[in-house]
């Protein structure tokens, strides 16, 4: 159900991939969405109103939401499944659902200390999406290497920052999955990886090949070594969890906030795509892009086409 491993401590960029795990295709769009869009934080009456700071790059699920991007000042955000969330009330703020979290954050924020200096601005809400409950928490990091793990439980919004925070998987809470990991050697345990798709065991897993990541020669083998993380940590066709579900690998992003590069790779396809957001940051239309297209390879930036706004 979704991994994402941030790679900020090598020579040549910072960079995460994430991983896309669920039931049935999400059916991403590629977007780029330019600075000063009007947005909405939902159709509820309380819904927040704002207009785009930044203009930012990312997927879009069912076109209901961003589930992944990164905005034109290298801040990118990552939301992967949790369950059982419960945010906070707060009182007076205006709400925004959960599938568009990930969107006010990119439209309004630079860094991840920005995001959190404005926490309580919003009220997040979970309403059904697709009559199911999708629940989320939020994995932040800038081009600075700062990173940040937002959760919304127990009616907190619990908030793990630092640079140190670099893997996130899904339930349990994020307390719970570094409480696990320290029983596995190199961090502070003796136990060696394991190899089951589960949360804690892929969180496990992608922090131990993180750990051990060989240092870069050049930009490729830093993007190249994040998607392999993400790849081992990736969950197979027709794998069941322990309940019976399955829920496989759908597709794999990368977001490079140094060169702010971004990359998608479908796990129906061989070859990876990447758009240039410095190269589109000043653009002013609102384009989009199929990256599912069976002919994409390499650079699209120039294949994005105009499109309306869905969200």
């Amino acid at each position: 159900m979704c991994t994402r491993v941030f790679w900020n401590d090598n020579p040549i960029a910072k960079v995460t991939s994430r991983c896309m795990d669920w039931e049935v295709s999400d059916e991403p769009e590629l977007w780029f969405y330019p600075r000063g869009l009007e947005r909405s934080g939902g159709s509820q009456p309380d819904a927040a109103t704002w207009r785009s700071a930044y203009s930012s790059v990312g997927l879009s699920m069912w076109n209901v939401g961003t589930s992944d991007g990164m905005n034109e000042k290298g801040l990118a955000a990552h939301a992967l499944f949790l369950y059982d969330i419960e945010p906070p009330t707060i009182d007076g703020a205006p709400t925004i659902t959960i599938a568009l979290w990930v969107q006010y954050v990119l439209d309004h924020f630079a860094t991840v200390a920005e995001v959190l200096e404005h926490l309580d601005d919003v009220q997040l809400i979970a309403p059904p999406i697709r009559g199911q409950y999708i629940g989320a928490h939020l994995a932040l990091e800038d081009s600075s290497g700062d990173s940040a793990i937002i959760e919304p439980i127990d009616g907190k919004l619990v908030v793990h920052h630092g640079k140190e925070f670099t893997v996130m998987a899904n339930s349990p809470d994020y307390d719970q999955q570094l409480a696990n990991r320290a029983r596995y050697a190199p961090f502070g345990g003796e136990l060696p990886p394991p190899g089951d798709i589960t949360s804690l065991d892929r969180f496990v897993r992608a922090s131990y090949f993180r750990h051990y990541l060989p240092e870069p020669a050049n930009i490729n083998e830093t993007v190249a070594g994040v998607f392999r993380i993400t790849q081992n940590a990736a969950v197979p066709p027709g794998a069941p969890y322990d309940d019976g579900g399955v829920y496989p690998t759908w597709w794999h992003a990368a977001s490079d906030v140094t060169n702010r590069m971004y990359y998608f790779w479908s796990t129906h396809s061989p070859s990876a795509i990447w758009v240039d957001l410095a190269a589109l940051a000043d653009g002013t239309e609102l384009l989009a892009l199929n990256p599912l297209g069976e002919a994409l390879i390499g650079d699209v930036t120039g294949q994005l086409a105009s499109a309306e706004l869905a969200y």
